[in-house]
Formats: structure tokens, sequence, C-alpha cells
């Protein structure tokens, strides 16, 4: 077997004569996500029950939690599609190879603006979040915020990592940033190195910051969950501290206007506040997610016993899915789910860990933090940890959008996890 190399840092395995590859992704990813998406159908079922009627409507299925059914096969064939896939695809490997992930880019920004385009753009629960692709039946919309965190993280894991110039050679950022004795005379950044300010820093943050922002107008929560993202790769990827200082004054700035302009914002956090936010008003729905919590117990009521779902605890098939997970199958059933993410984060952490290049550690930090970070701050709001915000639980809550595009997130994780090479005797 002999070592190619298309680029700093990056390793490309090609055989020899007699030998073949066996690309395998990591499949330890793709069976805790399987495994989320099944739960997920399941309580999706489960929540949809209600005394109007029947659970299915076959002649309108698109309206029955049939519809989960079909999200989740497509989902988990996206993963599986992706987790197929070569993830250098992506890298920014040489001087204009980014403009894959640049066209990624130009993609969720035009999604992100048609949001807000009458006709094109469309309103649920007072906040223009979907584009309607097809008006039906069944209709067809998706939501471009979903799609913007995948992009994102590919994004940001090209720029950080694309080839610059130090003494008329490519050098790779992250290992100069590693390295800073080869970052030029007396431990300068070169241009486009992400410790110079102008040419490397400023493009990531200009880019990276436009999604978030797009995103933040009607998402506070996605919005937020990218702009952790998108610290947490700038400092993985060597910036510097007192560059990414600046850019947390700016973000909180920033962030504290996007909670002024929308005053149910301004609400939520005072009620999260509150010493004893009103139970009939402001509170109510966190106020019945952990009377479904509690009176799951250890065991729970049993699955479809809930009661909860019949109209007392809003959104209970989408952000409120875990209340209901704890109130039929107890406190353990929630504590499965969060140990599920938690070694899907393990299983990201060590895969960034091992990745044969750059801009798969970045990609794989990234993808993971996204997945886990959302269910994290899910929780935190169903369980009234933090303000509540408008943010599914990763692969389990109702909706295509999210288990469609985190599928793809999971399968490009996956796909950096290829590891294993064998050999075949002639």
């Amino acid at each position: 077997m002999s070592v190619a190399s298309t680029g700093p840092d990056v390793t490309e395995w090609r055989p020899e004569a007699g030998a073949t590859v066996e690309r395998l992704y990591d499949s330890a990813v793709i069976f805790v996500a399987g495994a989320l998406m099944a739960l997920g159908v399941a309580m999706v079922y489960s929540a949809s029950v209600s005394v109007d009627g029947p659970a299915f409507n076959w002649h309108e299925w698109w309206n029955s939690p049939l519809k989960q059914c079909v999200f989740a096969f497509v989902g988990f064939l996206a993963m599986l599609v992706a987790a197929h896939v070569d993830y250098r695809i992506f890298a920014w490997q040489r001087p204009g190879a980014g403009w894959r992930a640049g066209l990624l880019l130009a993609l969720a920004l035009a999604l992100l603006i048609g949001v807000f385009i009458p006709g094109i753009g469309h309103e649920s629960l007072g906040a223009r979040r979907a584009i309607v692709l097809w008006r039906g039946p069944p209709p067809i919309q998706f939501q471009p915020a979903e799609l913007a965190k995948v992009i994102l993280v590919i994004w940001l894991s090209a720029l950080l990592t694309r080839p610059t110039q130090v003494g008329g050679q490519d050098a790779h950022p992250t290992r100069r940033a590693a390295h800073p004795a080869s970052l030029g005379t007396h431990g300068q950044a070169p241009p486009g190195h992400i410790r110079h300010f102008r040419t490397g820093f400023l493009p990531v943050v200009l880019s990276g910051g436009a999604l978030v922002g797009l995103t933040g107008i009607e998402d506070y929560g996605t919005a937020a969950l990218l702009g952790v993202v998108m610290l947490v790769l700038l400092v993985v990827g060597g910036a510097r501290w007192t560059h990414i200082g600046l850019l947390g004054l700016v973000a909180a700035v920033a962030g504290t206007a996007l909670v002024i302009v929308k005053p149910h914002r301004v609400e939520r956090i005072r009620t999260f506040l509150a010493d004893a936010p009103d139970p009939a008003g402001a509170g109510y729905q966190v106020n019945q997610a952990l009377l479904a919590i509690g009176s799951g117990g250890w065991t729970g009521r049993g699955l479809g016993a809930g009661l909860q779902k019949y109209g007392y605890l809003p959104q209970d098939n989408n952000d409120f899915i875990l209340a209901i997970i704890c109130e039929e199958l107890g406190v353990i059933g929630g504590m499965v789910v969060v140990a599920l993410f938690l070694v899907l984060l393990w299983r990201g952490w060590q895969i960034a860990r091992h990745a044969p290049d750059p801009f798969g550690r970045l990609l794989a930090t990234g993808l993971s933090l996204t997945i886990c970070l959302q269910a994290a701050m899910n929780i935190g709001v169903v369980t009234n940890s933090i303000p509540t915000k408008g943010i599914s639980l990763p692969f389990v809550s109702a909706g295509g959008s999210g288990v469609v595009f985190l599928g793809l997130a999971a399968g490009l994780l996956a796909a950096v996890g290829r590891t294993h090479t064998a050999r075949v005797e002639s």
C-alpha cells in the first residue's frame, strides 16, 4: 500500500496492484443515530394520538404519524449515502479547490434569504422558517436553518484549513497554529492564516456570521447553536484568543439585539428568571413538561399511556417530545436517550482525534458538536434549565428537515471515521 499526498497534512490511500481498499464508515455513529430515529418514530406516533379521531388517516397520510416514518426512512437513507461519500471532496486542499464548499455556503445564504420572500417563505407559529417547494397535497417544505447547520461546519472546516504560502511553500493553517515558530519571520502569521486578522480571521467570521445572523432573525435557538459551533471551530482551528475575545463581545451585543427585537424572546427570559412563573400563562408549557416528567416516575406510565399528549402539553411531538418519553418510559427512558447522545459525542471525539487530516478533524468536531449541543439545549429547555426556545431533539422530534439534514451530518461524521484498509494477496 502506498500513500500519496494531495495537500498539506492530507493523506489519500491508493492501492497497489494486488491490493484493495475497504472503506468502512464508523458503524457506532450509524447505529446510535438509527436507534434515535426509530425511537422518534415510535414516540411521535404515541404523542400524536388524540381524542379527535384515529391516529391514521390513509387518505391524508401526510397529516398522520406515518409522515414521521417516511422522514426517518429518508433521513436514514441520506445518512447511509453520506457515510459512503469521501468527505474530502469538500476540503480546500490546494489554492482554488474550495469552490465546492463555497457553493454550499452560497446555497445556504440564498435559502435563508428566500425564507423572507413572500410566496416562497412559509410562516408557522408566528415565525418564518420554512421554504415551500410544493403546496401539495401533500405539501413539501423544509427549513433552511437545518441545512445551514451542516453547511456552516463544512464551510468553516474548509476555510480554516485552506493552504497559505509561507516562504514560497504551501503550509497548513492548523499545523502552523500548533507550531508558531513556522508562522514566518518573528512568528508573524502570513496572509490567509487564521491568526492573521484581516485575511484569515475576518473572512471566517464574516461568512459564518452571515449564516448565524440570517438564522437568528426568526430562529434564535438555532442561531445560538451555530454561534457556539463557530466559536469552538475557531478555537480548534488555532485562532488568536484576543481575536476570539473580540468576537465574543460582538456576538454578545448582536445576541442581545436579536432578543430585544422580538418581545416574545424577552418574555421567555423573564419567565425563566421568575421565582414563580404563572402556570396558566407564560410558564404553562414548561410547567406541563415538568409535570409529565414527574408523573412518569422511574419506569413511566407505559408506551402510549401518557396523558399530557391529549391537549395539555403544546408541541408535545416536537420540541417537548422528551417530556412525553419520560412520562411514558420514565426517567430510565430519558436517561437512555441522554446516554445515546453521550455515546455519539464520545464517538465524534474519537473520530476527530484519529482523523487523517486537519479538515476531517474540524469536520468531525463540528458535526458531533452540532448534534449533541442541540440535544443538550433541547434537554435544558424541557427540564427548565435554560430559557425556552424553539429547538428540537435531534433525530427524535417530529419534522422532516431536522431528521434528514442531521442524518446527513451523522453520515459525514461516520465517513470521517473510515479507518480500515484491507490488502488482498495476489
